[in-house]
């Protein structure tokens, strides 16, 4: 990974919703009715006024008023004044359309709202409420949470706005509503016939939600009454589902059948539960077909969505790219200094070490990154992404897996940048669908579109790739990755897996974080995986015992 700069990753959050909290009325929990009017505390905490003049507030935000802002904001909101509520936030305007709405499209009522203890200007608070369409009616309770802000222009502290005040499910620009559904729901079947629920596999709930946006009215069914969340603009931009909040009638499913396996999917659930933000995919090399696909947090698909710098597995990549225009060789002597200086950047290796008189496949085995860099002078800007396009499938936006995906994105660059993509940081971007389908590629031979339903249920073409790497570079690149495994920083991890086995480790520096983004890829007979820990450190010591671990289950 090179030290010379790190990269900012682009990090999507979807906060869970929590239910079940007791709701009180606002002005317990340390809320002070004192605090909505003038005089008591609120008062005291003015700033003083010259003749004609109010001085601007400065300086942190202070305990009461933090607990004046949000019991103004609370307040109004629980007794159904959107408006007042909306002018008790820093964005009126966008405020009041969205809890308007509460009521009116989302027909939520007997609003109860409990704040909890404040930490700093961060105010918890749980909802309890009762959503009624036509005859049918059932409550709804969830957790959320709100931050007090100073307004600009003349202090005066205010509900920092963001659609996910109101409900956590929401991003800006999103929506409440209840009514008929439109989309039927589907019932999902693993490949052996078997039921696929978000209660049995928590990491496939936005699974779920995306099989119900694609195939809910192909599936066959009939839709119900919910009360749900309607993406806005933004969302739809980054592939995020509808989603489901409350059923207040089922409507009858239509049957969607995936190629899950339920032995590698509950095992994959059992993983990442043992590193925090870690997600793994697992495929079938010779078809396509995605096996198992989870998330220590359930929130965000990561696995699937997700848009992180790939580390060193991009070498992968950059390595069949230098094989095949004869730059390099497997056993072909090949330069492994320290540091290497390239469009002004000073590339490192981990810990400054170097390979005197080494090979490129003692390089590649011991994630050499100015092994890689220093052969940056010697391709065009767009070599490697014509590479992962024409040879991977990638960075073309055009896979049809059955629900939304990242296809990964190499973007043609130049000087510093395109040295650092070559070992997986500047402009590249990946996620586990994404680095496992790279594996299978060197593995069958041939990129195989992952698919989650077969392209068979709704006629879809499948993307594809517009040439095959030379028998001789695919033979050389399966080297690299079956050393790799026996003798480089994969070996721990693959220890036993082999002898029909390659993997590659990698790390990606993060601004923010201390340490970096752990990798690992990996094939074994027809499987191949990846999987990403965030901010967990080096992938063979990471992300390479869940990835070597479901590849043994699935042998």
């Amino acid at each position: 990974m090179g030290k010379r700069r790190r990269v900012a990753e682009r990090r999507k959050t979807h906060p869970a919703v929590l239910g079940g909290m007791i709701a009180v009325v606002v002005g317990g929990a340390g809320f002070g009715v004192y605090a909505l009017y003038d005089g008591g505390a609120a008062a005291d905490e003015r700033s003083a006024a010259t003749a004609g003049h109010k001085a601007v507030k400065t300086g942190p935000l202070t305990t009461a008023e933090v607990r004046t802002a949000s019991a103004r904001f609370l307040t109004a909101w629980q007794h159904g004044k959107a408006s007042e509520a909306a002018s008790a936030t820093d964005d009126p305007s966008t405020a009041g359309k969205l809890l308007t709405g509460y009521t009116k499209d989302a027909h939520l009522k007997d609003v109860t709202l409990t704040p909890g203890t404040a930490k700093g200007a961060r105010v918890p608070f749980s909802v309890k409420a009762t959503v009624t369409y036509r005859s049918l009616s059932k409550p709804v309770s969830y957790d959320s949470s709100l931050t007090v802000v100073r307004r600009p222009g003349d202090g005066e502290p205010l509900v920092d706005w963001h659609a996910a005040v109101v409900h956590p499910d929401l991003r800006d620009g999103d929506t409440l509503v209840t009514g008929e559904s439109g989309t039927p729901p589907v019932k999902a079947l693993d490949r052996d016939g078997g039921d696929v629920t978000a209660a049995k596999y928590p990491s496939l709930g936005t699974v779920l939600d995306g099989l119900r946006e694609k195939y809910g009215k192909q599936a066959g069914g009939t839709a119900g009454v919910e009360l749900r969340v309607v993406r806005g603009t933004a969302s739809k931009a980054a592939k995020l589902s509808d989603k489901t909040l409350v059923e207040l009638s089922k409507g009858t499913p239509g049957t969607v059948k995936t190629t899950l396996s339920p032995a590698l999917q509950a095992a994959a659930e059992q993983q990442v539960t043992k590193r925090a933000r870690a997600s793994v995919v697992v495929l079938r090399p010779s078809t396509g077909e995605i096996l198992a696909v989870a998330n220590s947090g359930h929130g965000f698909n990561t696995a699937f969505q997700g848009s992180l710098a790939p580390g060193s597995t991009m070498k992968v990549i950059t390595s069949s790219l230098l094989l095949e225009k004869g730059l390099t060789a497997p056993d072909k002597p090949h330069p492994c200094p320290k540091t290497f200086t390239y469009g002004g950047w000073k590339f490192h290796n981990d810990d400054d070490f170097e390979i005197k008189g080494g090979t490129f496949k003692a390089s590649f085995a011991r994630s050499c990154n100015t092994a890689f860099i220093s052969q940056a002078k010697k391709l065009e800007n767009d070599d490697l992404t014509k590479q992962a396009q024409q040879v991977f499938g990638l960075s073309m936006n055009n896979w049809a897996i059955g629900v939304p995906t990242f296809d990964g994105s190499v973007p043609v660059q130049s000087a510093a940048q395109k040295a650092a993509s070559l070992i997986g940081q500047g402009g590249v971007r990946m996620n586990p669908l994404n680095m496992a389908s790279v594996a299978a590629t060197v593995r069958s031979g041939a990129f195989h579109q992952p698919y989650l339903v077969a392209p068979s249920f709704d006629h879809r073409t499948l993307a594809t790739a517009t040439r095959t790497l030379p028998a001789g570079t695919l033979s050389q690149l399966r080297e690299l990755m079956r050393y790799t495994a026996e003798s480089g920083t994969a070996a721990q991890a693959m220890s036993g897996l082999g002898p029909d086995y390659g993997a590659k480790t990698g790390s990606a520096e993060v601004d923010g974080q201390k340490k970096p983004n752990g990798w690992f890829t990996a094939y074994r007979g027809d499987l191949a995986a990846a999987g990403v820990v965030q901010a967990g450190g080096h992938g063979g010591d990471t992300a390479g015992p869940i990835v070597a671990t479901l590849l043994k289950l699935g042998s």
